[in-house]
């Protein structure tokens, strides 16, 4: 009785560990199968995922450890290697009304106390609209541009609702130098108004943006050219000034420069907008480009192009002939001198003396449809030929030019044209008579542009002598920089208005190359409405305020460019100077 007792208890108990086993094996198998299928979930999804990066574009927008490291934009540099335009990671000051938690009460100070506090680290700061941002309860930038020190002072303040999110800042180490050829980045990362429009997409493509991209100009020109248009524009109280120094032969912009500047490290709303009152007073935003986009009538420099033309067609052949110097009448209308030069003038002293009566008779005996065809081909019909943008539209006067309109034109007036069309034409008529089209863009050597002849060599070399003769016996006086040979022409043009053109109001210009024995660089210097001061011997002409600007700069820039100064050298001008009385030097 007990024996069975005690087996069935064995039995009972054995089957009852069995069970357990078996219970204990399916909850292992079953967690298993969990673990499989969620293994098995987990790499499906990562296959999904592969799959997904190989067969779409995803894939090509990924970041790799080569393109971590390579700046966000390229860099801008001159052409010899100069930082001007750099993106660099930088703070902003971000304010998050909801950084507590409760829109109602999303600081700890009061706005004004904390404007207080973000005006003594940022002395710039307009501390009541500041106050105005914070009170509105809306999220807004405070500040685009904080540097890491002021980030940490900031931090200090210790509001929770001034975020400091990392950016990416554009950065130009040479300041306002330059800026209408790099122009700016705005806040949506996107290039405005100079290169960093034209090269926007090159800049922030992956797969260049770590090469710097080389300009063309020269950053020692560029603030020479700069430096002296300032100078000059203050001392004759102008209201603005434009100057360009190019290469004749490549047709590479080694300066550029228009003032009044701006500073692309920090872009005012006035420099991109002006209000009604400040149009009306004929100003125009610092960012407007006078080189490239303002068209002017650039008045006597437009003589030498015209002898050119006609020496090219054979119009002119004799430079001692003497043309009629008296006024020109055309119907009711007369053309007549600044003031008296003679009866009777040559070729010579017609541009050295500068006068507009001979010049119309010449281009009269040349014909409308020549001077027309060889402003064409001067690019004088078109907007001017550079990357920039903003390019101004000449006041062109059309197909078909009556006699009155082609002995205008012959001495600048009938026709609006860019700093930037003289450079180029200039360029044409003393580098042997082809014309290239200008550019911002280094060009390596050899590879300049074929461009398209306008002049014979032969009227080249004339008009190099010419050009040198003003220099030395005429107009251009002031401009002669001793050894660098330079050669020119002045002008002064009354400025256009309501009723007739404004005898108080000029734009004096003076239009240059060097070395005239064998040129290298064109410069145009041009100021705005300049005024009669002690500066200027109280004269309002190119020949006073100008002229003296390129005398000034030759000589700064030359040798930076590798024209060096030379006492002993000189272009010939033996045949041409019997035609001066007293001339011979």
């Amino acid at each position: 009785m007990n024996t069975m007792a005690v087996s069935t208890a064995m039995t009972s108990g054995s089957v009852h560990l069995v069970s357990a086993r078996q219970q204990s094996l399916s909850v292992a198998q079953l967690r298993v199968l969990w673990v499989a299928i969620i293994f098995a979930i987990v790499a499906a999804a990562a296959i999904l995922r592969i799959g997904y990066l190989g067969f779409s574009d995803v894939g090509t927008r990924a970041t790799s450890f080569a393109e971590a490291l390579l700046p966000p934009r390229g860099e801008l540099t001159d052409r010899h290697g100069v930082p001007l335009a750099r993106a660099f990671p930088a703070y902003a000051l971000w304010y998050n009304p909801k950084a507590l938690g409760d829109p109602a009460d999303p600081l700890v100070k009061s706005p004004q106390e904390v404007a207080q506090r973000l005006a003594q680290i940022f002395p710039g700061l307009d501390v009541d609209r500041t106050v105005r941002k914070l009170e509105a309860g809306r999220a807004t930038y405070l500040r685009r541009r904080v540097m890491p020190e002021d980030a940490n002072k900031v931090q200090s303040i210790g509001e929770l609702a001034l975020e400091l999110p990392e950016e990416t800042d554009r950065h130009y180490p040479q300041g306002s130098m330059g800026a209408h050829v790099l122009g700016y980045v705005n806040n949506e990362g996107q290039g405005r108004v100079g290169m960093e429009q034209v090269l926007n997409d090159r800049l922030v493509d992956a797969s260049l943006r770590g090469e710097p991209v080389p300009l063309s100009i020269d950053m020692r020109a560029q603030g020479a050219l700069e430096d002296e248009l300032r100078a000059g524009m203050l001392a004759t109280n102008a209201k603005g000034a434009a100057g360009i120094v190019l290469d004749v032969d490549t047709g590479e912009v080694m300066a550029l420069a228009s003032l009044p500047e701006f500073d692309p490290n920090k872009v005012r709303s006035e420099d991109l907008v002006l209000s009604e009152e400040q149009v009306k007073r004929g100003e125009t935003p610092a960012s407007f480009n006078r080189v490239t986009n303002q068209v002017y009538e650039l008045g006597s420099t437009f003589k030498p192009l015209t002898v050119a033309a006609a020496i090219d067609a054979g119009t002119v052949r004799d430079f001692g002939r003497r043309y009629n110097a008296r006024p020109v009448e055309v119907g009711r209308f007369e053309i007549t001198d600044s003031h008296f030069l003679g009866n009777h003038l040559n070729v010579p002293e017609t541009l050295i003396h500068s006068s507009n009566t001979v010049t119309a008779r010449i281009a009269d005996e040349l014909g409308a449809e020549k001077m027309r065809q060889t402003m064409i081909d001067l690019g004088m019909s078109e907007r001017p030929y550079i990357e920039l943008p903003a390019r101004g539209h000449p006041i062109w006067p059309g197909n078909n030019w009556p006699r009155l309109r082609n002995m205008t034109v012959s001495y600048g007036h009938g026709i609006a044209v860019t700093p930037l069309h003289l450079a180029s034409a200039y360029a044409a008529m003393v580098n042997g008579g082809v014309w290239r089209p200008a550019t911002l863009r280094k060009v390596e050597a050899g590879a300049a542009p074929k461009g398209r002849r306008v002049f014979k060599a032969s009227t080249s070399s004339r008009m190099r002598q010419l050009l040198r003769m003003i220099a030395v016996y005429g107009t251009g006086k002031n401009a002669d920089a001793p050894g660098f040979r330079v050669g020119g022409k002045t002008g002064s043009a009354e400025k256009p208005g309501s009723g007739g053109y404004r005898k108080t109001s000029l734009v004096s210009t003076f239009a240059a190359a060097f070395p005239m024995d064998k040129p290298r660089y064109v410069v145009i210097a041009m100021l705005d409405e300049p005024k009669g001061t002690t500066a200027s011997s109280f004269q309002r002409t190119a020949a006073w305020n100008a002229a003296p600007i390129v005398g000034r700069l030759v000589p700064r820039i030359g040798p930076v460019l590798g024209v060096r100064p030379d006492m002993s050298r000189d272009i010939d001008m033996s045949d041409l100077e019997p035609l001066l009385p007293g001339a011979r030097r």
